[in-house]
């Protein structure tokens, strides 16, 4: 059994909100798909950090977790400033119940345990100072939950992250406080596109920072060792 990892997949089977309209996305759902069943199998678990879907409700969402249920492994999804769609933890797994979207769960102020890895992370916040400070303090509680959670199980701590901690010359210092007090070196996350990927940091002083964005790797999900 393997884990992979892909984020941003920004889904909208049901909704006229396609990302067609930007460079490099032609036929992206058509991508993800094939890419997905050429190497992902029904034994192996896929995390998925955030901007799964642009429903704005979960019943916007359905046919775009339709999508996601029909293709091999488990799939685990982590929150993205996008998924406005996202509620309480218990509404989102009683809707993917009642639809019987068996393949998916969510990881929220949590971790779970993979093989011989633990899974844990939140959606995180912007590396701008002038970014909303409350908002940061409580992703960073959200993400001493989880490695909290984490550091119950036995196994490898595997941490994904919506927002990277670092980008360009911004660097959110209380997320990457959190990360050292726990001895978390590397992170895997998404959320930057196209010409962002300028600014994107794949070292930052002890941490390495892996970008895992859809259209980042070509739509295929990446193998996480």
């Amino acid at each position: 059994m393997s884990v992979y990892g892909i984020s941003d997949l920004h889904l909208s089977i049901a909704l006229d909100k396609s990302m067609h309209i930007f460079k490099g996305w032609d036929n992206y759902v058509q991508r993800i798909e094939s890419n997905w069943k050429r190497i992902v199998k029904n034994e192996d678990t896929v995390i998925l950090p955030g901007d799964f879907s642009w429903g704005l409700k979960l019943e916007e969402t359905v046919k775009d977790f339709e999508f996601l249920n029909s293709l091999p492994g488990k799939k685990i999804l982590l929150k993205g400033n996008h998924d406005l769609w996202w509620n309480t933890a218990a509404k989102v797994n009683k809707f993917l119940e009642e639809n019987k979207f068996e393949t998916i769960s969510i990881l929220f102020n949590s971790a779970v345990k993979v093989e011989n890895k633990v899974i844990c992370g939140t959606r995180g916040w912007m590396y701008d100072e002038s970014a909303d400070s409350k908002i940061r303090k409580r992703e960073v509680g959200r993400l001493r939950l989880s490695l909290n959670a984490a550091a119950e199980l036995e196994g490898e701590i595997t941490l994904f992250l919506h927002y990277p901690p670092v980008y360009g010359d911004f660097v959110c210092e209380d997320i990457l406080e959190v990360l050292r007090e726990f001895n978390i070196s590397t992170v895997y996350h998404g959320h930057i596109h196209g010409s962002g990927y300028n600014k994107a940091v794949s070292h930052f002083e002890e941490f390495q920072l892996k970008l895992i964005s859809a259209d980042c790797i070509d739509f295929t999900p990446v193998l996480i060792p």
